[in-house]
């Protein structure tokens, strides 16, 4: 099998793409002398189109929200950028080279409004199993039609299904030289605006672990009235996505609309999610940055017995912990990302954690700014607030995506006892994560071929008391005991875990709540190693005010050791620092990634400011 993503090829070889239609002929797409997008492009651009009258004006997304309808204008824009050359690998002519510049891409608009970031970036799931797969053939086609705007649903979901793939009852039974394909496939995101789907059939009439086949569908090639579209279903959050279905009857299709091999169905799919799941937590982070991004505001603009609220202990003590939680969520998520290059073969524990944990963890960040917010969290005709309650609706969806919080846990914790903390030392020669994580290390292709459904280790648990004695000897030097003792207290909580798990009695069927729980912590271990490493990874992340006295480091630390039961002695200190910092510091992103730091002096609000910090609006209780 070809491997996809190895090294770029930019011209699709000549004739490939005709040799076997399986769909319709492709669009031609337009070229132009415009420059090649990138991330900072991107910010730039939707600065812009944020304005009043622009695509991404919150009053037309709002009023897109309100009539549920599809944010059309927002994703014709992101189309004309070139956001779909993102989701075609360089390898068939598209930009996507790296999974952590990609991530990084889908949060920035994320920030900006969710549910167009979830209706454009479907594409990306509906085409990673045909990249996966490494048939140039079907390859270089999709590639076309993707780079020309076209967007691509993924058919897994089936009504009465849920999450459970092996109960697909939709069907494809050879026809000729071809195929039959007969069943629904819902809900499923843009499902009717497209035209190209790539459905999960059912080939073995038993089903089975090999009994199920990907194929890509075409609407357009298909007999009339063979496909039908089932209607859009309201929802409660992402209200102007295309969250519908298609319903197949003897639908035929050429024998090239095969992706993979018969009966490799599942398997293309399972490895698939390893990716699409790392992609999925970007919806979460670009939710966080919004939800900070209000609350900065709100923290500089509201006041409470004539102070402002930045200048209260518990509104302080608040932000902070929601400020920790985002750079903790950042944390695992770029992690995961840079292992999709270097450790793919670990990826299927790697994504299950980042999928688990991060939608949770930013889910509890909103509940914190919400608090905070009190009134302005449920108004929507509030300047400047409204899209809290939006955001905080669409944002619910998102653990739902690609596995559930609960099958992305429960698949973690049927595979506990091999991955026990301490159960087998690392392989001679194992590089640490801590440099594959700098800025500086060239990151390997991205090779499907190299995923696995399962891996008997963990090469972030598997760092932890290496990173923790190098943070020990760091912190003799520079005389901060205190994020020595949260990184042993950590180190504790791991070993604690192994223990736990060797004692875990095996059962059958579902995992118990006593594996359930001890995965919640196996996440929560994990998180803190990424921290470690990435701490160790960044030198440069020491400095500026997040970085300065390990500031973020020590908020990480904070929430993975209360997520553990813990009661760290310096989170409150920690907690006050950083939501202080928040609207102290308003020209600061709250990233570790991709911002350019400040080296300004920043005085922190320690006593009732004056004037007030930022704004020039005085705010009273409604």
């Amino acid at each position: 099998m070809t491997t996809p993503w190895r090294a770029p090829n930019p011209t699709p070889e000549p004739g490939t793409a005709d040799a076997h239609p399986t769909t319709a002929a492709p669009p031609t797409v337009t070229t132009g002398p415009t420059a090649p997008p990138t991330v900072a492009a991107l910010d730039a651009r939707l600065r812009e189109w944020s304005c009043g009258g622009g695509p991404f004006d919150p009053g037309l997304l709002a009023a897109h929200d309100e009539k549920e309808a599809f944010p059309a204008e927002a994703c014709a824009a992101l189309d004309a950028w070139g956001l779909p050359e993102f989701y075609v690998p360089t390898r068939y002519g598209g930009r996507q080279e790296r999974l952590d510049e990609f991530v990084a891409v889908l949060r920035r608009i994320a920030a900006r409004d969710l549910t167009v970031a979830v209706a454009h970036g479907k594409t990306f799931l509906g085409g990673v199993c045909v990249w996966a797969a490494g048939d140039d053939g079907p390859a270089h086609l999709l590639a076309r039609h993707v780079l020309a705007g076209e967007p691509v649903a993924w058919g897994l979901t089936e009504p009465g299904g849920g999450s459970d793939l092996l109960a697909g009852s939709l069907t494809a039974t050879r026809h000729g030289s071809g195929w039959r394909l007969s069943g629904r496939k819902w809900p499923v995101n843009n499902a009717t605006r497209g035209n190209l789907m790539c459905v999960l059939a059912r080939t073995e009439p038993d089903g089975g672990a090999r009994g199920f086949s990907l194929f890509l569908i075409d609407r357009r090639a298909t007999p009339a009235g063979t496909v039908r579209p089932l209607p859009k279903m309201p929802t409660h959050g992402i209200r102007g996505a295309d969250i519908s279905g298609l319903e197949f009857d003897d639908a035929r299709v050429p024998a090239h609309a095969l992706v993979g091999t018969v009966g490799g169905g599942l398997e293309l799919v399972l490895k698939s999610l390893q990716l699409t799941r790392i992609v999925c937590v970007s919806l979460s982070l670009g939710a966080g940055d919004h939800a900070l991004a209000l609350l900065r505001r709100f923290l500089g603009e509201r006041r409470l017995y004539g102070r402002y609220l930045a200048d209260l202990p518990h509104a302080r003590d608040v932000a902070g912990r929601a400020v920790a939680r985002q750079f903790l969520a950042e944390t695992v998520a770029h992690t995961a990302a840079r292992a999709a290059h270097q450790i793919p073969e670990q990826l299927s524990v790697v994504s299950a954690v980042a999928k688990a944990f991060v939608p949770g963890l930013i889910q509890g960040q909103l509940g914190l700014v919400g608090d905070l917010l009190g009134a302005r969290g449920f108004l929507t005709e509030v300047e400047g607030y409204g899209a809290f309650a939006k955001l905080e609706r669409d944002h619910q969806v998102v653990p739902l995506f690609d596995g559930s919080t609960w099958v992305n846990r429960a698949g973690l914790a049927a595979v506990l006892p091999v991955l026990r903390p301490g159960r087998r030392p690392d392989p001679a020669g194992a590089g640490s994560p801590a440099r594959w994580l700098r800025a500086d290390h060239p990151l390997d292709p991205l090779d499907a071929d190299r995923l696995r459904l399962m891996t008997p280790r963990d090469a972030l648990l598997g760092a932890l008391p290496g990173l923790v004695a190098e943070l020990a000897a760091e912190d003799e030097e520079a005389e901060e005991p205190a994020v020595t003792a949260m990184a042993r207290a950590l180190l504790a909580a791991c070993e604690q875990l192994g223990r736990d798990t060797a004692a875990l009695r095996p059962t059958g069927g579902a995992p118990s709540t006593a594996a359930m729980r001890l995965a919640e912590r196996y996440e929560w271990c994990f998180a803190g190693a990424a921290a470690l490493a990435l701490h160790r990874a960044r030198p440069e992340l020491r400095d500026g005010p997040w970085g300065r006295d390990a500031l973020w480091l020590r908020g990480c630390l904070a929430v993975v050791l209360e997520g553990l039961g813990a009661e760290p002695a310096d989170a409150p200190r920690v907690y006050g620092e950083l939501g202080a910092l928040l609207p102290a510091a308003p020209d600061v992103p709250v990233t570790l990634l991709d911002a350019t730091g400040t080296d300004a002096p920043v005085v922190l609000p320690d006593e009732p400011s004056a004037g007030g910090p930022g704004s020039a609006r005085d705010v009273e209780a409604a």
